[in-house]
């Protein structure tokens, strides 16, 4: 609205200023043509009074100046000598002069309509050649071609609607270069998913194979055989749960619920979900205790990230081993460090260890490489961000939840 108010504005100002030029060409017109009368007349009076002065000498000028100004219509007198004032001009040169003056006002009239007729066809054509162009850009997108641009930057409504149409071939463009880029990570995740599926199901099927063959096997063999059946199905059920939850995140069908969540509860459910996992390695868990100390976020989902970093923190550790969990708060934002003292992530995989299905060259057999990329998302989802440090006395996760 505000941009035709001001297209508006600009035409009339156009129109204005042209009306002006052409009402100051009239004005001059008029006038040069009263002057022209005006010294015509004056001429032709004084060579009058020049006769009557030299055929009566004694008349004075107050005679001759009221004989002028007499205001009595006294046509008859003319008419005798055949002069008709209402249809001929008393003298043939100021007639011949009224024709020139005519002509001159015909040819401006005709002069201004068709300069007006120009300037109609001239904005007529430069509109027919944009709405050419704007059929000519619709047609290229009909055809899936959005390597458009526009050059011009005026602001009437044409340029306007080009200008729009350019914004929808940028937004057009990059849905397609989005969409485009969606079907290679699906063709390229669906890949990952059928290599990762593929190894604990072949497992699985060459221990199923094994139990059927040998139905007399060593119970403790067998046991063993069960045990490593379960470990493959658990990690087939975490990498399926896994893929879900990232699934939700990409279709932004999840919500969270915000509230202010004890510090120690956080962490409390975080190490209750990893406690098994520590005992097998008799790795030591370092926690401080924050009672009074709260993070505005998701409890449910916040549980959920951290406990995949103390999950890589533990498959990274060495037996009999310790995790560091720290937490510091300041007027911006709350933090919390996960440490362990392990190998260490090598520092060409730095950058790519939150890269769904990236495994490192230290990531341990069962590693499925999506615990990490799910974490990242349910972190930086609800307002928060993660950076990790790492060399060879071990790797440090650092999360902060800004207030």
């Amino acid at each position: 609205m505000f941009q035709n108010k001001v297209m508006l504005k600009k035409y009339l100002f156009k129109t204005g200023i042209l009306l002006l030029i052409l009402s100051l060409f009239f004005s001059l017109l008029l006038f040069c043509e009263r002057e022209t009368y005006r010294h015509m007349y004056n001429e032709n009076v004084a060579r009058i009074l020049y006769q009557i002065q030299e055929k009566y000498p004694d008349i004075s000028k107050e005679e001759i100046v009221s004989v002028l100004n007499q205001t009595s219509q006294n046509y008859e007198t003319l008419e005798d000598y055949g002069i008709f004032l209402e249809e001929d001009f008393l003298l043939s040169s100021q007639e011949d002069k009224s024709k020139e003056f005519f002509s001159w006002n015909m040819m401006y009239w005709l002069g201004s309509f068709f300069l007006i007729i120009l300037l109609f066809l001239s904005y007529n054509r430069k509109k027919d050649k944009a709405i050419a162009e704007i059929t000519h850009y619709i047609e290229e997108l009909n055809k899936r071609n959005y390597t458009l641009s526009l050059d011009d930057l005026s602001e009437d409504e044409l340029s306007i609607l080009k200008q729009e149409i350019y914004k929808t071939t940028v937004m057009l463009k990059e849905s397609a270069e989005n969409s485009l880029k969606d079907k290679k990570d699906l063709k390229k995740s669906l890949e990952d998913i059928s290599h990762q599926m593929k190894t604990p199901i072949t497992s699985i099927l060459v221990t199923l194979d094994n139990l059927i063959d040998e139905p007399n096997m060593e119970h403790a063999v067998r046991e063993k055989f069960i045990h490593d059946i379960k470990r493959e199905v658990s990690n087939i059920n975490f990498l399926i749960q896994s893929l879900l939850k990232l699934s939700r995140f990409d279709a932004n069908t999840i919500s969270f619920f915000r509230e202010d969540v004890r510090v120690q509860q956080l962490l409390d459910e975080t190490i209750n979900n990893v406690s098994s996992l520590c005992d097998l390695k008799n790795i030591q868990l370092e926690c401080p205790k924050t009672q009074r100390k709260t993070i505005y976020c998701d409890c449910h989902w916040q549980v959920e990230a951290l406990t995949n970093l103390l999950k890589n923190a533990i498959d990274h550790s060495k037996e009999n081993s310790k995790i560091v969990i720290s937490f510091e708060e300041n007027a911006v934002y709350s933090m919390i460090r996960i440490r362990d003292f392990g190998e260490g992530i090598a520092k060409k995989d730095l950058p790519h260890i939150f890269e769904r299905f990236y495994k490192g060259e230290n990531a341990s057999s069962n590693s499925v490489g999506i615990g990490l990329a799910l974490a990242k998302t349910i972190i930086e989802e609800d307002s928060g961000t993660i950076q990790v440090d790492s060399n060879t006395k071990g790797t440090t996760f650092t999360v902060k939840y800004f207030h």
